[in-house]
């Protein structure tokens, strides 16, 4: 599974799916305290100031219940946007009928801090600042720190939308000045879909009780619930947790996050390299690549159809992502999951073979596409 999750599990994952559990008995109670606990360890420095509360859904679900919770009514958000993702979050922020300030950066470049730090200085009814720490849409790498350091300069407050890079790429809340963050199960920390989580400072959870639009992705209500009971408020998706706590456990065997996000980092090189070879250009340049997943330029050559090629990947064992940008036909492969270099090696010898057999002679995208990439990156 060569996306940014689902993705490819550990046979020990699955394996923890065969017991059934109950969500009201006490050792489900003390699964889901533990799942809080092992998660705040992960965010350094000042983890005691924040506290953990998981939300049944996909990622989506978490950031509405992020935006919905400590967004107040009357607020308005900055959202940086270069993808699906950013996009996705401004939609939601017109949904819940907050104050919204887009900032578009395309699907090449990622918004930078004396952007944030100028639009913040023009208007000061910005209440908070919506950053994407890792656009999965175009495998982009936002620089977090600089976007931390403009939003705590100017007194705002910090969102991150961390799905795809939490447990992979560090990210120290505190250190940050970040109100709260979301993340899923499905992603770096390698369990199966079912639930996010938000990680928020305990003093936003406390205020925002009564602020949400929503019933069932009221944060305060569900932490407030799981303080005093144990207990999700609503069915929680038991067979994840429990999947979710046994990834948890390997991620901690490998080495934690810097482990983690080594092995991914090597699997990103790897397919970057072998890929390059084939005659693939990436969208990004290198430093803004993540180590999460990677965006190539389909082909020119008439002989190229995705969907073949899709096929053909899959024939070999590799389920590669369809382009998700708004100006130019991709696709992307995923470097996270429970795979290593040896097997990104495979998978570019997979795009060899599908390549050969659809008679593409040159893998080499439309030269309008990369001069549209120096222009921007210019």
């Amino acid at each position: 599974m060569l996306t940014p999750g689902p993705l490819t599990t550990s046979e020990r994952t699955k394996r923890a799916m065969l017991k059934d559990w109950g969500s009201w008995d006490g050792d489900f109670r003390a699964m889901t305290r533990r799942l809080r606990d092992q998660l705040l360890a992960l965010i350094g420095p000042g983890a005691e100031a924040y506290d953990c509360v998981p939300i049944q859904g996909s990622g989506s679900y978490a950031v509405e219940a992020m935006l919905g919770s400590f967004v107040p009514r009357d607020g308005k958000v900055l959202v940086l946007a270069n993808g699906a993702y950013g996009l996705r979050a401004a939609e939601t922020v017109r949904y819940l009928g907050r104050g919204l300030v887009l900032v578009d950066k395309g699907d090449y470049l990622p918004p930078r801090g004396d952007e944030v730090a100028a639009i913040l200085a023009d208007d000061p009814s910005i209440t908070h600042v919506l950053a994407i720490h890792c656009e999965t849409s175009s495998g982009i790498l936002n620089p977090i720190e600089e976007i931390a350091a403009a939003t705590r300069a100017a007194g705002r407050k910090l969102l991150i939308d961390a799905m795809s890079a939490f447990g992979a790429v560090p990210l120290h809340p505190a250190e940050l000045g970040c109100a709260a963050f979301v993340s899923s199960a499905n992603k770096c920390i390698e369990g199966v879909p079912g639930f996010g989580f938000v990680i928020a400072e305990k003093a936003e959870i406390e205020a925002a009780k009564g602020n949400c639009h929503s019933l069932s992705l009221d944060v305060h209500a569900q932490w407030a619930t799981m303080e005093k009971t144990g207990q999700w408020r609503f069915t929680p998706p038991t067979h994840v947790v429990a999947a979710f706590m046994e990834a948890l456990a390997q991620h901690r065997e490998e080495g934690g996050v810097a482990a983690r996000g080594a092995r991914y980092a090597l699997n990103r090189d790897t397919v970057v390299s072998g890929m390059r070879g084939l005659g693939f250009e990436t969208l990004l340049e290198d430093r803004w690549q993540s180590p999460v997943i990677v965006t190539f330029f389909c082909p020119s050559d008439a002989a190229f159809d995705f969907a073949r090629f899709y096929e053909a990947m899959k024939a070999q064992g590799f389920i590669i992502y369809p382009g998700k940008l708004t100006v130019v036909d991709s696709f992307r492969i995923g470097c996270i999951g429970q795979m290593d270099s040896h097997i990104m090696t495979r998978v570019v010898e997979a795009a060899r073979k599908a390549l050969a057999e659809m008679g593409v002679a040159s893998a080499a995208p439309p030269a309008a596409a990369l001069e549209e990439r120096k222009k921007l990156a210019a």
